[in-house]
């Protein structure tokens, strides 16, 4: 008699708060961000709407949601190595960000027709994005903390925001068109990078001792920090 084959444990029942993302992103392949509502969300993902209440508060917030989802998928597989440049390891990064996100393309072809159209959402998909791009910088060691940091991650969502352009209709399984299209715009980047940089090098920043003298006109003189 044969054996039955062994069955693993059953998976995990979702939460709420995946239940509900899954469906606002099949919503959005379906039809465009300004025709959702959580009507809609609690109907399809069979989450009442006193629950989804309890999770979110606005649309925005389920889509900011879903985007450090994929940030957590991102940074949990990163095997960047330093003796890559930081271009091939942001190169490396991006990859990962769109190979996770491949499932949804649907649903980012949505949203950024959605966005061409609403020049709110699109500013505020804008903020999302550089948060997240802060993430993708550090992920391929790069800083980006600070003015500095946050002028980097502002050149980063524009750099992503073109790839996509071209990533949303790209149908070659090896994404060739799309791996061009990042490669030559962080060509751009870096360019902008290593300019950015030469400019706060000019800038002079205020020194400690300096501004001491300043307020204490009659100081004897800046003494040695203890550290």
């Amino acid at each position: 008699m044969a054996r039955r084959p062994e069955q693993g444990p059953p998976a995990p029942e979702k939460s709420d708060r995946e239940r509900i993302i899954e469906a606002f992103m099949a919503l959005l392949a379906e039809q465009g961000f300004e025709d959702i509502g959580f009507a809609d969300i609690a109907a399809r993902s069979g989450v009442s709407l006193a629950r989804c209440r309890a999770q979110f508060n606005s649309l925005l917030a389920v889509l900011a949601a879903q985007i450090e989802e994929i940030d957590r998928k991102v940074l949990a597989g990163g095997d960047e190595t330093v003796e890559e440049s930081p271009r091939e390891r942001l190169f490396d990064v991006l990859m990962r960000r769109l190979e996770a996100l491949a499932p949804h393309k649907a649903a980012v072809r949505s949203l950024a027709r959605s966005a061409s159209c609403n020049p709110g959402l699109a500013f505020a998909l804008n903020g999302l994005a550089v948060r997240s791009q802060q993430w993708m910088l550090t992920a391929a060691g790069i800083s980006g903390s600070g003015t500095r940091g946050l002028i980097r991650a502002q050149g980063m969502a524009c750099i992503y925001a073109d790839v996509l352009r071209t990533w949303i209709d790209d149908d070659d399984p090896g994404l060739a068109r799309t791996m061009a299209a990042l490669d030559r715009n962080l060509a751009r980047g870096e360019s902008w990078s290593r300019c950015l940089d030469g400019l706060c090098r000019l800038v002079p920043s205020p020194r400690r001792g300096d501004r001491r003298h300043r307020d204490h006109p009659n100081d004897p003189g800046e003494q040695p920090a203890v550290v």
